[in-house]
């Protein structure tokens, strides 16, 4: 397996690992949510819980967008679409903040970890747009620079 099948299957791996982990958190918690808090609260964190999702579903539509160009499945100009696009909006952009102290600790995680996923994937997705723009291939392997991003971490 080639240095850029390993990095992208990587953070398919993580994108899926945390989309099942989303899900079997907001299904599990999601009633017991109601039956613990007050409909502001439920608000809240329903509105938080659809924030990770949001930020999921974009970040799992640009992967499987990205290895379907690699895999000569899609074309550039298929991929430079702006279905495939990552969208920049206030509620998949900003970060979780200490305003959500009063969250329950996994939801803050969800939180967290989908965000640095989400703004791993901007990154991604800007370069890889400057490369298609100049009528380059994307190579996974450049891309990066190295080992600026990897799975599980940000930008050094």
């Amino acid at each position: 397996m080639n240095k850029a099948a390993t990095l992208l299957d990587r953070t398919f791996d993580e994108g899926v690992a945390l989309t099942l982990e989303a899900r079997n958190y907001i299904a599990y918690h999601e009633q017991a949510d109601r039956r613990e808090y007050d409909l502001a609260r439920c608000l809240h964190v329903g509105y938080q819980h659809t924030r990770v999702s949001a930020r999921l579903i974009q970040v799992m539509t640009w992967l499987l967008a990205m290895k379907a160009l690699l895999a000569g499945e899609i074309s550039p100009d298929q991929f430079a679409a702006p279905q495939y696009a990552m969208t920049v909006t206030d509620e998949c952009n900003s970060p979780s903040g200490p305003e959500l102290v009063e969250l329950p600790s996994g939801l803050r995680s969800l939180l967290e970890r989908s965000h640095l996923l989400y703004l791993r994937i901007q990154r991604l997705d800007d370069m890889v747009r400057s490369k298609l723009a100049a009528g380059e291939v994307p190579n996974f392997a450049t891309l990066t620079g190295g080992p600026a991003i990897v799975s599980g971490g940000s930008a050094a």
